[in-house]
């Protein structure tokens, strides 16, 4: 997969993006606004590991590296539902601190979701904000997505309680 954009390529992880990698997810604030799954501090190891499981195509899970000027600077990614949700999806994405604040999320998780419909079975994709993460709510309400309900104390990260923002949009 391949998606070039205007501020960005949205393409599929390669395993020399280890470096890159390394250098833009070791960031305390990007680690705040995931899951713990990510981790912080994020050691030479970890990009090696991701990067085994994500140059693999098996799986309900699909990831890809979101690319500015030739370097791995975030990912964005899909969990295919499962039995009854086979039709849906929840999507996931980061970007680099250093590239915050320019519109490139917007951009990109527009033409996600517009991909994942085009090229999955998919009725639904939907997305989760922590609620103290206005930005990121935001770049779902620009990219199309509708904001459902608040999950309230529905997260546990960094030793504090949050809601989420829940945010779908269908076909």
């Amino acid at each position: 997969m391949e998606l070039k954009l205007t501020r960005c390529t949205i393409r599929n992880w390669r395993l020399d993006d280890a470096e890159s990698l390394a250098k833009h997810a070791n960031n305390r604030n990007v680690w705040l606004r995931l899951r713990d799954r990510f981790p912080h501090p994020y050691g030479i190891d970890d990009p090696n590991e991701f990067l085994k499981r994500a140059t693999t195509k098996e799986g309900r899970e699909k990831v890809y590296c979101i690319e500015i000027d030739g370097a791995a600077v975030g990912g964005i990614g899909l969990i295919m539902g499962e039995d009854v949700y086979r039709h849906t999806a929840e999507f996931g994405y980061w970007l680099s601190e250093d590239f915050w604040g320019r519109g490139i999320m917007t951009e990109a998780v527009t033409a996600f979701v517009d991909y994942c419909f085009a090229n999955f079975q998919l009725n639904r994709i939907h997305a989760a904000a922590y609620a103290n993460n206005p930005a990121s709510a935001r770049v779902l309400e620009k990219a199309g997505l509708i904001l459902e309900g608040r999950l309230r104390k529905s997260v546990y990260k960094d030793g504090k309680i949050l809601d989420s923002l829940l945010y779908a949009k269908t076909k």
